[in-house]
């Protein structure tokens, strides 16, 4: 088997308390579509971007997502939510399969620095298995403009990346590119989740890993489902692009270092372009 059903679930939510609205809808996304295996959501969907409602992991927020997969029998990611450990806030993504178990979680990166304030960068990298299907790799939203995470995630084994995401800016048209350009440059399937409503912008997208867009939502609730085919991924890193570009297998034979990412390499040009700041009114 290589195949594996997911449900996307771009729901219309507010900044409040969103878990019980949660778990009706994927019980019912279940109910509706029983061959589903693996269900997704937005990033910070639970109670919105409210670094005040941080809790515990584990705790009781992701027992209630835990019994939610044992019970619907699928592999679950609930989106992201903000954690505490100890003094600090990280915006947490856990995956849990369809026995109810966490077997991992992915603490976002990159913050969206300046607005995400108070919320640490991780250093973790995720890449789980399901068994008898493929490897799927996790990130969050801000994430996919730093290309190294992906391909960290690709060199791992990743043949789809999930990417929950919230974004209520202008610039989610530029996402939707950034998505398909990571997905055809690293041949995997990739799959950017958002939320709908009051909390978010939704255009919620999955390509495949020929660049192929397999999906595109609306701004509003869009209930996804899609079955991702590993194979195809095999093929295509085999065969290449359209039998043209491979470039994984030219990434890996090429023997290029990169000084960018040497221990020494410094700031270089970065050095100038000053502090990480929300812009200021500019002088006449």
């Amino acid at each position: 088997m290589s195949f594996l059903s997911i449900a996307g679930l771009q729901l219309e939510l507010g900044v409040e308390d969103n878990l019980s609205v949660i778990e009706r809808e994927i019980d019912l996304v279940k109910k509706r579509f029983p061959w589903i295996q693996m269900v997704v959501l937005p990033e910070l969907c639970t109670y919105g971007a409210n670094t005040g409602m941080a809790v515990q992991l584990p705790g009781e927020v992701e027992n209630c997502f835990r019994q939610s997969a044992k019970k619907n029998n699928i592999w679950l990611i609930p989106g992201s939510i903000y954690e505490r450990r100890e003094d600090k806030v990280f915006n947490t993504a856990p995956v849990i399969n369809p026995d109810g178990e966490v077997i991992a979680r992915y603490a976002k990166q990159y913050p969206f620095l300046p607005y995400e304030k108070h919320v640490e960068h991780s250093d973790n990298f995720v890449v789980f298995e399901v068994p008898g299907v493929g490897k799927i790799g996790l990130i969050i939203c801000y994430d996919i403009w730093f290309p190294e995470i992906i391909r960290q995630l690709t060199w791992m084994g990743a043949e789809a990346i999930i990417v929950p995401t919230l974004t209520n800016t202008i610039d989610r048209d530029v996402e939707l590119a950034i998505s398909r350009a990571n997905a055809a440059t690293n041949q995997v399937y990739f799959f950017g989740l958002n939320s709908g409503g009051r909390l978010a912008y939704g255009q919620s997208i999955v390509v495949g890993p020929d660049g192929t867009i397999i999906h595109q939502a609306s701004q509003g609730r869009d209930i996804i489902t899609v079955e991702l085919d590993f194979n195809h991924v095999r093929r295509v890193r085999e065969r290449g692009l359209h039998g043209l570009g491979q470039p994984l297998k030219s990434f890996r034979d090429a023997n290029i270092t990169y000084p960018v990412y040497q221990k020494d390499a410094g700031a270089g040009a970065y050095a100038d372009l000053g502090a990480l700041e929300i812009p200021g009114k500019e002088n006449p």
